[in-house]
Parts: structure tokens; C-alpha cells; sequence
């Protein structure tokens, strides 16, 4: 799996390599290839809805300032270290 430095302007999407589901507000991850489990709280799960289609981080931090309490620079930061976790475990891959 390639990997890409994440920034703004990345374009990230769910992979096509995973199953999911919510449960209860939260949000359960299924990666295929290995069969390791995942759970997102709340805010992740909505994020992870968000990635169903492809999208930026600018856009994602654009849309979690608007719903919570949080600073643009702390969203962003926080969203780009998500997405390279979820990266990483084969669940998103950016599109550029």
C-alpha cells in the first residue's frame, strides 16, 4: 500500500477493502484483508461517515469546526493524524 503525506489538500476516501456498521452513535470497522476490528467513537464515526465519498481534510475541518467546539488548527491536526492512522490500517486511502 503506497503511502501519502497527508496535508489540507489530501483527498482522503473510505477503502473498498472494509465493511462497517453503527452501533449505538459509534461506528464498527471491519478491515477484510486481515480481519482486524476497529471502533470509532462519536466524532470519529462521523468522520468516517463523511469518508464515505471522497473528500479533503480542509473540507472534513471545515464541517467539524461547524459542529463542535474546537479550533481549525487543533481540527486539522487532529483530522490529519486520524486519517493517517486509518491510512495506515488499510481502512482509507487518499486520493489526490
Amino acid at each position: 500500500m503506497a503511502y501519502y503525506e497527508i496535508d489540507r489538500a489530501s483527498k482522503v476516501v473510505a477503502s473498498e477493502d472494509q465493511v462497517s456498521c453503527r452501533l449505538d452513535g459509534e461506528a464498527a470497522l471491519l478491515q477484510m484483508s486481515d480481519g482486524v476490528y476497529y471502533g470509532l467513537d462519536e466524532l470519529g464515526a462521523r468522520i468516517w461517515d463523511e469518508m464515505q465519498e471522497p473528500i479533503t481534510i480542509e473540507e472534513l475541518r471545515d464541517r467539524i469546526v461547524r459542529e463542535y467546539d474546537v479550533d481549525a488548527d487543533r481540527a486539522e491536526r487532529d483530522l490529519i493524524e486520524f486519517c493517517e492512522k486509518m491510512v495506515r490500517a488499510g481502512l482509507v486511502r487518499v486520493t489526490r
